[in-house]
């Protein structure tokens, strides 16, 4: 089966915990408008709610995955609620 090329670069949250080469866990991805969940597969294990950014597709619904930090939450933190620089 062919690549989902749409999918990589995409970020998502897992809901099944990956367990590196052991195993995959299962991703749910914001992709096309909406979102859908893929096996994610990992170097090395990721729990639950980790947020995830789709590196690889192999087709047949199954990712490889990275952890993720949004680099716009940092700028997020250092703003008050009232959207002013402290």
């Amino acid at each position: 089966m062919w690549p989902d090329e749409a999918v990589i670069g995409c970020t998502g949250k897992l809901v099944v915990a990956t367990r590196g080469p052991a195993g995959p866990g299962e991703v749910v991805v914001c992709v096309r408008g909406g979102t859908e969940a893929f096996l994610a597969w990992s170097e090395e294990p990721l729990p639950t709610g980790s947020d995830v950014l789709v590196v690889e597709s192999h087709g047949t619904r199954q990712v490889d995955v990275v952890p993720w930090t949004n680099p716009l939450d940092e700028l997020d933190a250092l703003t008050d609620p009232a959207g002013d620089a402290s």
